[in-house]
């Protein structure tokens, strides 16, 4: 991977809190950052403020926003060095997404699921490239027979347990391309309640800087030493060990095969026959 100035990185949920940081860090060292938002003015504002190359609006708890934002951005990018999962929620009580998945699960994790597959053809035509799972070291083993938490739901079960699913995918994408793809693929817990807007609505205090939280994403977007580097999660900067169902096979090919079915997709992000 080289310079930034020569990165095309797309960042969701990049109007606000960690993304938005890691956005303006990325964009003042000279890379071509897209920015991702729900709401089209605080896109545009955050292009304007950063100096982005481009801003794209989706609603990540609709797969067919998933599907439109993947479109437009192989529509009008020429590559992609470098996907960022960084959005996320945080939701006390149960809801539904438009496609009837639970909302914690649907945007923290089976939208970067969509996301990823969909943008791997144009990740593959630009590697050497990455995809980034910002995750969380608060990680609840998935019960595949209650994912959507419809019998025990609490918010943070919901949370964590949709953090431990992009884990996960993480450790079964890297198996799944191998070394031939030219695209790596790791996560991250990037810091302790940082001070965002999330943190303080819902647990009304901070402990770590959200400057200390992009500092670890940066390091893994870019770091030349991580070159290669997959299949991997990091807590901040250090390689460290997930929760023990991230490395049962079995756990992981059910929420693969799973995750394929609820976002009808087929391997290797072919929108699957309707």
């Amino acid at each position: 991977m080289g310079p930034l100035d020569h990165q095309t990185i797309l960042i969701t949920g990049s109007t606000d809190g960690l993304g938005r940081h890691v956005a303006g860090e990325l964009a003042g060292r000279g890379s071509r950052v897209l920015v991702h938002g729900r709401d089209r003015e605080r896109v545009e504002r955050t292009v304007s403020e950063i100096g982005a190359a481009a801003g794209y609006v989706a609603d990540l708890s609709s797969l067919d926003q998933i599907r439109r934002l993947a479109d437009e951005v192989r529509e009008s990018q020429q590559r992609l060095d470098v996907l960022v999962n960084n959005a996320g929620i945080y939701a006390p009580e149960r809801s539904e997404s438009e496609d009837g998945h639970e909302l914690g699960f649907a945007v923290n994790y089976l939208a970067g699921f969509a996301l990823s597959l969909l943008l791997l053809p144009l990740l593959e035509a630009s590697a050497p490239a990455r995809i980034v799972n910002v995750a969380s070291v608060g990680q609840w083993p998935i019960d595949f027979d209650d994912v959507m938490l419809e019998r025990d739901y609490e918010g943070f079960r919901s949370y964590a347990q949709s953090k431990l699913a992009q884990v996960l995918f993480t450790f079964e994408l890297a198996e799944r391309l191998g070394d031939d793809s030219g695209v790596t693929v790791n996560a991250l817990h990037p810091a302790t309640l940082m001070d965002t807007k999330m943190v303080r609505q819902s647990v009304g205090r901070a402990q770590d800087s959200v400057e200390e939280g992009a500092a670890s994403v940066i390091r893994l977007v870019a770091d030349p030493e991580l070159e290669g580097v997959t299949g991997r999660y990091f807590d901040r900067t250090r390689q460290s060990r997930a929760n023990d169902q991230a490395y049962d096979p079995d756990a992981r090919r059910r929420l693969w095969e799973l995750s394929e079915e609820l976002s009808g997709l087929a391997p290797r992000g072919a929108p699957a026959p309707r």
